[in-house]
């Protein structure tokens, strides 16, 4: 067998194997996923695992999400007037900044940042369980490790990462509003007009909406690498890193598409 012949057969089998992981993953996701969601709309409901989880993936990540936002509305007003100087766009700075934030930076970025921060603690958390087989320890307890571990970090992330976006979209623009004041010459009621009349209801919908998908997907990711780990703690550290490049891939992936359905709406 030639050289080129080997290298071709060699390059095949390793798509295909490559090909049946991701299979295998994707199966694997799903799978936990919807035993999530199941376990997610059905009782008993471990409500005080819930509010700590609200606390520690909402609360401790509001100052990072709080300066993400509010210096990328500022960063967005100033590049755009920057940009077209001479055709008078500092007059629709707040719109904008608005649309921009409220529809498609802020929930990306959220995502992006604080998901990163929480998926990556979900994963070493739940990771460090399955290498010490605790784990398996709840199994031979009969509790069950996705109701447990998965569902309160589910159920926390729905709620606080659409809240963080929220508070997100005000920072944004009134870090928007920083600029057209300070920087544009432009007065404060000016610039809040141009944004009330800009905004409706559909551009928090799509925003908004988009938070929750990215929550589940994060959570998901997370949680089934954390499941997942093994090989001690440097398998942690790989199941860590595996879920904020799988989280992001997806995340980014995941918000063409939502773009588009939310356009039809």
């Amino acid at each position: 067998m030639s050289p080129l012949s080997k290298g071709l057969e060699s390059l095949g089998r390793s798509a295909g194997a490559t090909g049946s992981r991701i299979a295998e993953g994707a199966g694997d996701l799903a799978y936990l996923a919807a035993r999530s969601l199941r376990a997610l709309v059905t009782p008993p409901w471990e409500r005080a695992a819930w509010l700590a989880q609200m606390e520690q993936i909402g609360v401790r990540s509001l100052g990072v999400a709080a300066i993400t936002t509010i210096f990328t509305g500022m960063v967005l007003a100033l590049q755009t007037a920057l940009a077209l100087p001479g055709l008078g766009v500092k007059y629709y700075i707040g719109t904008v900044v608005s649309k921009s934030t409220v529809r498609e930076l802020v929930p990306v970025l959220v995502a992006l940042i604080v998901g990163g921060r929480i998926g990556s603690g979900m994963t070493a958390e739940i990771g460090t369980m399955k290498v010490t087989e605790q784990v398996d320890a709840m199994r031979a307890m009969a509790a069950d490790p996705v109701r447990k571990l998965v569902v309160p970090k589910l159920a926390a992330t729905l709620v606080m990462l659409p809240a963080l976006t929220l508070i997100g979209d005000v920072l944004g623009v009134l870090g928007g509003l920083v600029i057209a004041v300070l920087q544009l010459q432009l007065t404060a009621s000016f610039y809040w007009n141009d944004v009330l009349q800009a905004l409706t209801l559909n551009d928090f919908a799509s925003g908004l909406g988009k938070s929750f998908f990215f929550a589940f997907f994060i959570t998901i990711v997370a949680c089934h690498n954390g499941l997942t780990a093994k090989g001690g703690a440097d398998g942690v550290g790989r199941a860590t890193t595996n879920t904020v490049v799988l989280a992001s891939i997806l995340i980014l992936v995941s918000d063409f598409f939502l773009t588009k359905f939310f356009s039809f709406l």
